[in-house]
């Protein structure tokens, strides 16, 4: 990596801390909520990370794996559940999505080589099924009567920023093994990659800070 890719690397981990920490301050105000499981995600995803980022050191594990067939199922599982169970009220979507992804890694595994960053078959599919997701809560939310207040709807920031992360990145994951042989691309779309979890973790963090959860 660049100087810059390390340097934005650095503080797209401790954006994941920030707003793990700023989640668990917020705990008591909506520990009778789902949103209490949110605090829980963000908890899990920044001890991950610390794993990835050190784990290495300490034990031996392939982190690729680690990644692939857990941390990144978690990440895009929890988000079917926030948006069709919790934002949209079907919780059989919530099921019917989960299972079409996890499907996918079988085919992933049968007919595409496991050596690789991500796994693009199943990344990309999880990502189309969050996409639809996002673009099913912007509609909800551009058709609520509370529309004025959309400012303390967490469901807002929580959505821009799958919206540039996920969805942004979409396109890199994807084509990656592509992409990597143009190294100019590669440097500038990485760099996106890190900037946008960055900003997609502050706006987790103003989720709790200026959204108002409901139950």
């Amino acid at each position: 990596m660049t100087d810059f890719q390390k340097l934005i690397y650095e503080s797209m981990f401790w954006s994941e801390g920030i707003a793990a920490l700023i989640s668990v301050l917020y705990y008591n105000r909506i520990k009778n909520q789902y949103w209490k499981y949110f605090v829980f995600y963000l908890i899990f995803i920044f001890l991950c990370e610390a794993v990835g980022k050190w784990g290495g050191k300490l034990m031996d594990y392939d982190k690729a794996a680690f990644y692939n067939y857990f941390v990144i199922p978690v990440q895009f599982i929890f988000f079917y559940w926030l948006y069709a169970s919790k934002s949209f009220g079907k919780p059989k979507l919530f099921i019917t999505l989960s299972l079409i992804y996890l499907l996918s890694f079988i085919p992933s595994e049968l007919l595409f080589s496991t050596d690789k960053v991500m796994f693009s078959l199943n990344y990309t599919l999880g990502c189309l099924i969050l996409m639809i997701l996002v673009v099913m809560e912007y509609y909800q939310q551009v058709n609520s009567s509370n529309i004025l207040n959309f400012n303390k709807n967490p469901m807002f920031y929580i959505n821009l920023g799958v919206t540039l992360f996920y969805i942004g990145t979409l396109p890199f994951w994807t084509f990656f093994a592509f992409i990597k042989t143009y190294r100019e691309i590669y440097d500038i779309y990485f760099a996106y990659f890190l900037i946008s979890g960055i900003v997609m973790y502050l706006l987790f963090s103003i989720s709790f800070i200026w959204g108002k959860q409901s139950s």
